[in-house]
């Protein structure tokens, strides 16, 4: 009975572990994006629209990278498209669904459309390295 409750645990500490390490999408905000591109810090920004089903596709990868510690670094600005329109002009978004990565201040990739998981973490790899 005492191993029992002894894995259990270290199953439940486990698992705040890997929420511990996981990173939150964060509302995008030039400020959010201009510090952590200061801080050589991973980025990628992701021009969301809610009635857009392309971005629907592409929500659940980025949602589950944000919880993946293998992507613990990566900072996920989602901007909102609609809304944000001095904010999408200024990283020279044109279309909802685009994503950016970068590496500290450095653009290292973008895509409009893709809903491939693979495709999209490989996206999210080249901000990593």
């Amino acid at each position: 009975m005492h191993t029992l409750r002894m894995l259990s645990l270290a199953a439940i500490g486990l698992a705040f572990t890997s929420v511990a390490l996981a990173a939150p999408i964060q509302p995008f905000s030039t400020a959010a994006l201009k510090a952590a591109q200061a801080a050589g810090e991973p980025v990628l920004v992701d021009a969301y629209a809610s009635w857009c089903p392309t971005c629907r596709k592409q929500a659940p990868t980025i949602d589950a990278m944000a919880k993946d510690p293998a992507f613990a670094k990566l900072v996920i600005l989602r901007l909102d498209y609609d809304n944000q329109t001095a904010e999408k002009s200024a990283l020279g978004i044109t279309q909802q669904s685009t994503l950016i990565a970068y590496h500290g201040a450095k653009e290292v990739g973008r895509t409009v459309g893709i809903t491939d998981p693979e495709q999209i973490k490989s996206l999210a790899q080249s901000a990593l390295q």
